[in-house]
């Protein structure tokens, strides 16, 4: 028998408005009911579950593992790193952390992406890690570039990581993204703009981390997740955290 408890329901309170007219595409999708709160169930609770042994030894290597390490993808160097915690600062461990982004000059691999920036044929963009004993994950990869999107006249998305983190259950993952130290357009972002509390909004942001950078090869940036807490990273799809 199970000892999985209920999923927790989100806090609307601290979620980013669904209408938001600055970011015009939210005033076409946003619900204009009002939402429903169903109870979850058993397979959101107990499963299903990742395998981990399916994980390969370039996985967390976006560097490589598009081509399996026969070439290397174009950019500027990167190591995104840090821990999972929960509000008390304990680790979690064995959690399946996955990210996935755009290149460096700011396009995805993705059949409706039409940016002008050319594909990298040594990127995928995608990645997947899971956290050791201590909590910790780490990547390396590329810096994403920042990319224009059809909103106002001239929006940008700022450089940005996007972050799966997946817990003992479906119903539990939670999605994420993080932002760069010193990036402008992050404050020029209306998606970034729904996150009303801007302490919260700094916790997207991953800090510059020079002491664990490596000269001569790539800088470092820190990026630790907490989950629940007044110190909680703000979630998409659960700002509760797990």
């Amino acid at each position: 028998m199970s000892d999985q408890k209920p999923l927790m329901p989100r806090r609307r309170e601290v979620h980013p408005l669904p209408y938001w007219p600055d970011y015009k595409t939210s005033v076409a999708r946003s619900p204009s009911l009002p939402l429903l709160s169903m109870e979850s169930t058993t397979s959101e609770e107990t499963g299903p579950r990742f395998g981990h042994s399916t994980l390969g030894p370039l996985d967390n290597n976006l560097i490589e593992n598009y081509t399996q390490g026969a070439a290397k993808a174009v950019g500027e160097r990167v190591r995104l790193h840090g821990r999972v915690m929960d509000e008390t600062g304990r680790p979690v461990a064995g959690t399946l952390v996955e990210i996935w982004q755009a290149n460096a000059g700011g396009r995805y691999r993705h059949i409706k992406d039409t940016y002008f920036a050319p594909l990298d044929p040594n990127f995928g963009g995608c990645g997947r890690t899971i956290t050791d004993d201590a909590g910790y994950y780490e990547f390396m990869t590329i810096r994403p570039g920042a990319y224009p999107w059809p909103n106002r006249a001239n929006d940008w998305r700022p450089m940005h990581v996007h972050f799966s983190i997946f817990g003992p259950t479906f119903g539990q993952r939670l999605i994420t993204q993080c932002y760069f130290q010193g990036d402008p357009l992050i404050d020029l972002c209306p998606i970034a703009a729904t996150i009303r509390d801007r302490s919260q909004l700094d916790r997207l942001v991953a800090a510059l981390d020079m002491q664990n950078s490596r000269g001569m090869d790539y800088l470092a940036y820190k990026f630790d997740i907490v989950l629940r807490g007044r110190r909680q990273t703000m979630f998409e799809n659960r700002p509760e955290g797990m």
